[in-house]
């Protein structure tokens, strides 16, 4: 006598394409804006905070539109807590804070240290950990 396990995905449908190219289009972005408030701050040429703010300005879109997708996986999801769960606040809480840094970066160049480069520091390291929870296999456990 055997018997036959399935695992119950997370979701009804795991996120599309769309979803995921706007997950990990998001990360570069951010990475990148980090890396300009790096060459900023050795460098002081303002035209590093000018590529910072506008890396972060398209980081900001891709998150955005990532974190309705999210939404919507979380709305479908037949189970609310769980990594679904995890995923959007991780996502929000990275929007959130992007947003903040967004804020600082569009203050006058010189405004813009040491707080520009450590909420990108903090901003990169989330989007890093966001993006490889929301990009695992989506399965439940074992019934």
């Amino acid at each position: 006598m055997s018997t036959v396990t399935t695992a119950t995905p997370v979701y009804r449908s795991p996120p599309g394409l769309l979803h995921t190219l706007l997950l990990a289009g998001a990360v570069p972005l951010f990475l990148g804006a980090l890396l300009s408030d790096i060459a900023y701050h050795n460098t002081y040429q303002i035209q590093w905070s000018n590529f910072a703010s506008w890396l972060l300005a398209g980081a900001e879109l891709f998150a955005g539109l990532a974190l309705l997708g999210a939404l919507v996986g979380l709305v479908r999801a037949p189970r609310k807590g769980g990594q679904p769960l995890t995923y959007f606040l991780l996502l929000l809480v990275t929007w959130v804070l992007g947003l903040v840094n967004a804020f600082q970066h569009a203050k006058d160049a010189w405004a813009v240290m040491p707080a520009g480069l450590v909420l990108s520091i903090i901003v990169t390291i989330l989007i890093l950990v966001t993006a490889w929870i929301g990009l695992q296999p989506r399965a439940g456990g074992v019934q």
